[in-house]
């Protein structure tokens, strides 16, 4: 059975563990924090590379930022990991072959194989986190759009400048959506700036009602959110992934969605593939591109 050595790289930390043609992690999973320069990135993924290529068929990363159609490279970074590290020549990196893609993306391939939407035809995930991720499968393929930048949650909520973007413009459904966004809610509602996510969390399971009514209020947000996002994709299911995800009631929400929307009746369900879905995802379209060729 053929096998990826397989990277998660985020902002913060990378990921990397030996993943099967099934989907299974058949090695320990390794953890370090994301280098701040991109000689010192490149460096880590080299060292672990390694240590790791002869016992692997591909070498696969789940990364941010936007990947071309190719995969095998970055045409759109994000703001917490080194400016340059669009620049980084992945082929370069093994001499075994590198496959590159979106975390979000590889994500929702690993739902789609193993998880949550297994067996649709359309299926859309939302990551909710810091940020918002998104990928959307269309008849068991990745929609990636012309560049490799399809699947970005930056379409608008509203339309009179309420709250700035991450990305720089108004009102996109990441800053209602994200955890940066129930933030920003719980602010807005409380009147006091120095209030956190764990904060309305923890408030709500202590049945705080001022808490309970913040999350509600950003869950209603998600919810219009995937309205029209359902109206556009004609989803099998909509699979809801992230750490803030287990705080969403997806019954809610997915009554709320099908009361609204003008296409036929969607799923909305959280996710299955577990906290190692990126990898799990990378290794899967890895491997089967490694396959096809």
């Amino acid at each position: 059975m053929k096998q990826a050595l397989a990277f998660d790289v985020g902002g913060t930390k990378i990921y990397n563990a030996i993943i099967n043609s099934e989907g299974k992690i058949i090695s320990e999973i390794e953890k370090n924090p994301t280098p701040k320069n991109i000689e010192d990135i490149k460096n880590l993924f080299k060292t672990i590379i390694e240590k790791y290529e002869d016992k692997v068929d591909i070498i696969a990363f789940s990364t941010c930022g936007a990947v071309n159609n190719q995969n095998n490279g970055i045409v759109g970074s994000t703001g917490n990991i080194a400016k340059e590290y669009p620049k980084m020549k992945f082929s370069e990196l093994s001499k075994k072959p590198v496959f590159v893609e979106n975390d979000a993306n590889c994500a929702a391939w690993a739902e789609y194989k193993i998880g949550a939407s297994q067996n649709t035809a359309v299926s859309v995930m939302i990551t909710l986190g810091t940020g918002v991720g998104g990928g959307i499968i269309i008849n068991g393929k990745l929609l990636k759009g012309q560049n490799g930048a399809a699947g970005e949650m930056h379409f608008k909520m509203n339309t009179d400048k309420r709250r700035k973007c991450t990305c720089g413009s108004w009102d996109c459904f990441e800053i209602y959506a994200s955890g940066n966004g129930l933030k920003i809610t719980a602010q807005e509602i409380l009147g006091m700036e120095n209030v956190t996510t764990y904060d309305v969390v923890n408030g709500a399971k202590d049945n705080n009602p001022e808490m309970i009514k913040i999350l509600k209020k950003w869950q209603q947000d998600i919810s219009d959110g995937l309205v029209g996002l359902a109206n556009i994709f004609d989803p099998d299911c909509i699979v809801l992934s992230g750490s803030l995800a287990e705080f969403t009631n997806t019954q809610e929400i997915e009554t709320y969605v099908n009361s609204q929307i003008v296409t036929t009746p969607v799923a909305v369900k959280k996710a299955k593939a577990g906290n190692y879905a990126g990898m799990i995802g990378a290794a899967l379209l890895a491997l089967n591109n490694e396959v096809n060729k």
